[in-house]
């Protein structure tokens, strides 16, 4: 994927975007960590998402696999907006298809820093 654009918006490439992140590098806050989170989905980084996400409300698993598959049409970051040093909340819209129908994910995510990394805790999903 060398050269393509980042999927979660950004405007910049894969590689100089969320792929470090992907990689390991730990993202510097919770909008980084929510858009790198986004791509995930969208390349089917299921690894990714379970290492990002809070243990006390982490799934065993996501089966990003399972038929019928969303195909994840853009990102847009709405807020960001840090509580604390270690509290933050990032309200976004994710557009997809499923089954040929469109969709809109508007949720407001709840992160918190654990041991110097930004893990993805829930949201809320908005109408």
């Amino acid at each position: 994927m060398s050269g393509a654009l980042c999927p979660c918006g950004s405007g910049r490439g894969l590689e100089a975007c969320c792929a470090p992140f992907h990689a390991g590098m730990r993202a510097p806050d919770a909008e980084r960590l929510m858009r790198s989170r986004y791509s995930a989905y969208v390349l089917g980084l299921e690894d990714y998402l379970l290492a990002t996400w809070h243990p006390s409300t982490r799934p065993a698993a996501l089966e990003l696999d399972a038929t019928p598959r969303p195909h994840w049409l853009g990102l847009t970051v709405k807020a960001h907006a840090l509580q604390d040093e270690t509290h933050s909340t990032v309200e976004f819209v994710a557009r997809y298809k499923l089954n040929g129908r469109a969709f809109r994910l508007h949720e407001t995510s709840r992160f918190e820093k654990v041991d110097g990394r930004w893990l993805y805790v829930g949201g809320e999903i908005r109408e």
